[in-house]
């Protein structure tokens, strides 16, 4: 019987992966508190009990540990000399069969729950793809494959303010519903706060279906170009379930990213919306240059002017009158997500604001000392206080544009177009 028992633990051990000796050890432990009770030791008094498995077969030997007086140490508070009687029982492998199934099936749990977090805490900003298991009014399950579970909650983070919401408003999920999502966090089995459900652990993986890089995640799936690194998803800013912003860089010149990204007749980025349950997605071009990088985030809104504070991270720009409602978007979400994108505050001005504030402001024009040939520029400013950037002519304040026109008065130009966005 005892050998029996034996072939079997060490054929799951193979099976599960599981150190032979570890299981072993672990019976021993169990089976030494178990008997403490049974023999009823005064494990006050510093009687102990200790078992031991034969590991060829199986049987259980059980030995009573009384501590000696004269070997109490002060230091550990213990005694470190014992005497050992054998006390074994006759019924010891009915006994050690019964701890045995409860401990195997723990070590085998908790073997599977860290295999589980040694895999998954590498992957964690994968994408993956899962089946709805249960849905709840605070968290979905979500089987990745056979054994292994994740979490995907939406908590009320007013009542829950210690859990997460990874879930758009705008989502409900029924049984057995394929959907993607991506890996944000893996809880570690051997953390004694693992939080708890219905008496169970909560599953160790926790995914999200509003964090921003899913959206990387879903364009490396649907285009080859950032699949490959061609094109880089530089940023992304969203609203989770109403709008995202995708900021595009293209390494090859002959390749537009953009286009890529959109792809025929908006094939690439109609799959991604639709994954996205509806959520619109807007595909813009990336610019090194920030003043153009604010005016492509704004996009669909036509920007006039972009003038760029660098130190103070800042940038004013400057629409047209009838472009301001669509650049500033329904409750500020164009200007909120572009703002996002970029990383710069942005503040919007539409052109005749921007004129009045412009003149209501003394102009300093900055002066460029002459070389020994060279020249200045030219000194016309226009109605925003734009100055003209062509040089001037020789003995001349203005440039040959601006020289007839300051003879005949003030007159309205427009501002230098190489300053246009």
């Amino acid at each position: 019987m005892a050998h029996e028992m034996m072939e079997a633990l060490m054929a799951l051990c193979e099976e599960r992966h599981i150190d032979q000796l570890y299981l072993i050890e672990r019976l021993e432990q169990s089976l030494a508190k178990s008997y403490e009770e049974v023999l009823h030791l005064n494990t006050k008094a510093g009687e102990k009990a200790r078992v031991t498995i034969d590991r060829m077969s199986g049987k259980v030997y059980v030995y009573k540990l009384v501590p000696v007086e004269d070997s109490w140490d002060e230091e550990s508070e213990q005694y470190t000399e014992y005497s050992e009687y054998d006390v074994t029982p006759k019924d010891t492998s009915r006994i050690a069969a019964q701890h045995a199934k409860a401990e195997i099936k723990a070590i085998v749990n908790n073997s599977a729950r860290q295999q589980i977090y040694e895999e998954f805490s590498q992957r964690i900003g994968d994408i993956i793809t899962g089946t709805v298991l249960q849905s709840a009014p605070e968290f979905t399950i979500v089987k990745i494959r056979e054994g292994v579970e994740a979490e995907l909650p939406y908590y009320n983070l007013q009542r829950h303010p210690e859990e997460r919401n990874e879930r758009p408003n705008n989502e409900r999920y029924s049984h057995n519903q394929r959907i993607k999502a991506i890996i944000v966090d893996v809880r570690n089995p051997n953390d004694q706060q693992a939080p708890v459900r219905d008496g169970r652990r909560r599953p160790s993986i926790i995914i999200s279906r509003t964090h921003p890089d899913l959206i990387k995640r879903l364009f490396e799936l649907e285009v080859p170009e950032v699949y490959d690194g061609v094109v880089e998803v530089r940023s992304v800013a969203r609203e989770p379930g109403v709008r995202s912003k995708v900021a595009v860089k293209s390494y090859d010149d002959r390749l537009d990213p953009v286009g890529a990204c959109v792809g025929p007749k908006g094939s690439r980025v109609r799959t991604v919306v639709s994954e996205l349950r509806g959520e619109r997605v807007d595909v813009v071009l990336w610019d090194d240059d920030p003043a153009r990088c604010v005016a492509n985030a704004l996009s669909p809104a036509k920007v006039t002017r972009v003038i760029v504070d660098a130190e103070n991270n800042y940038a004013t720009v400057i629409v047209p009158d009838d472009q301001l409602s669509l650049a500033i978007g329904k409750e500020g979400q164009n200007a909120r997500l572009a703002a996002r994108l970029t990383g710069m505050h942005i503040d919007i001005k539409n052109e005749s604001l921007a004129a009045d504030i412009m003149r209501s402001i003394p102009r300093e024009v900055e002066k460029v000392e002459p070389e020994e040939e060279g020249g200045h520029r030219c000194e016309y400013v226009g109605p925003t206080g734009i100055q003209c950037r062509n040089m001037a002519r020789p003995g001349s304040h203005y440039c040959g544009i601006h020289e007839k026109l300051a003879e005949y008065g003030e007159l309205s130009v427009s501002d230098d177009p190489d300053s246009l966005i």
